[in-house]
């Protein structure tokens, strides 16, 4: 009698713990339908988080959601008979209940549910910088030091983030580029936080030095010149887009000569310049200055002599020239020859190469 009884309660459906996932970086309410599906068909559905953010959008779904944290046990008993529970973790998850469910489940002593983790929303690429640009917006406000830097005040690390993009790039080293790319787009982000407040400059120059952060004026009027990191992605996709009409359009192009050819077009039309030297920032290193003032007069066909001089900077502007026609980079061959020159130094030393 009793092994009847106990094979009976064996043969008996355990049931089925959901345990439901939803991304942060998506709109509540928007839900996979399997998740969908399985919320109505539960049985019970359980979340120990009156403030879920997804509870309003199940309430208007039909959907009846009890506000209680049901610990492993209670759990694994709210299964009894073949049912469904579904439960909803915080963002955060809920490792206490995962924890127990493991325990319980090594057991050997419990027969367990059956246990689905089952995304409700998931992650599309590029969904973390949604989190960076929280991040920046909290430290921007609640920061002594982040909330009184200005676009004057951080140019120079914007110069320096990237030449340390570039050698980690010449080292080869994949974890610091990584990171590096990451100091890069720090910056990015950080000059279109302060460009929300639409600050604009003082009689001197400078950017809100006299400590205002706020975006509006007085008079409540939107403050001039505001823009947000949206409007610096949405020009950037705009511009990849028109600049681009082979691949989201109907122009041909089969070499990368075809593609230059298309962005310099392009980029005549929209900038609409006097002369092929405008845009060039003179404020870039000599070298590469003046190879792109070389690669800008050859590719517009302006037929102009190098300048002639005394001094070693009217030849460098020649060699730098030369470079550019022949497809070389003096700036990164001058360096590259220098970190030789650098380990020679060092070598004649009795130093080792430096830790990279």
């Amino acid at each position: 009698m009793t092994d009847h009884s106990q094979s009976t309660a064996a043969a008996e459906p355990t049931g089925r713990i959901v345990l439901l996932t939803t991304s942060h970086r998506v709109a509540p309410g928007v839900l996979s339908w399997p998740a969908w599906q399985t919320l109505h068909a539960a049985d019970r559905v359980l979340c120990a988080d009156p403030g879920h953010p997804q509870l309003p959008y199940l309430r208007e779904a039909g959907v009846e959601v009890e506000h209680t944290a049901a610990d492993a046990h209670e759990l694994v008993a709210a299964c009894a008979g073949g049912r469904t529970v579904v439960v909803l973790p915080g963002g955060e998850g809920d490792q206490r209940l995962t924890d127990g469910l493991a325990r319980l489940a090594g057991s050997g002593r419990v027969s367990m549910p059956d246990l689905e983790l089952l995304p409700g929303s998931y992650d599309l690429p590029g969904a973390r910088l949604l989190d960076l640009v929280q991040v920046m917006d909290r430290v921007r406000r609640e920061c002594p030091w982040t909330s009184r830097q200005t676009h004057r005040g951080l140019a120079k690390y914007a110069i320096e983030e990237a030449y340390e993009l570039v050698e980690a790039i010449e080292d080869g080293d994949r974890e610091e580029l990584r990171e590096e790319l990451g100091d890069v787009l720090l910056q990015v982000v950080f000059h279109a936080r302060i460009a929300e407040e639409g600050i604009p400059a003082d009689e001197n120059g400078e950017d809100g030095e006299d400590g205002e952060n706020g975006g509006d004026d007085e008079d409540g009027e939107e403050a001039l010149g505001a823009f947000s990191i949206d409007d610096v992605a949405g020009a950037l996709v705009q511009k990849l887009i028109h600049r681009h009409p082979h691949v989201f359009g109907d122009a041909q192009a089969e070499t990368p000569d075809d593609v230059h050819a298309h962005w310099q077009r392009t980029k005549a039309v929209e900038k609409r310049r006097e002369s092929v030297t405008d845009g060039v920032p003179v404020g870039q290193p000599g070298l590469a200055l003046a190879a792109k003032l070389a690669g800008r007069a050859r590719a517009g066909g302006v037929a102009v002599e190098l300048p002639r001089g005394e001094g070693i900077g009217y030849e460098l502007l020649e060699l730098a020239a030369r470079a550019e026609a022949e497809g070389v980079d003096p700036e990164t061959a001058l360096r590259a020859a220098a970190r030789v020159y650098r380990d020679a130094i060092r070598a004649a030393e009795g130093v080792g190469a430096p830790a990279r």
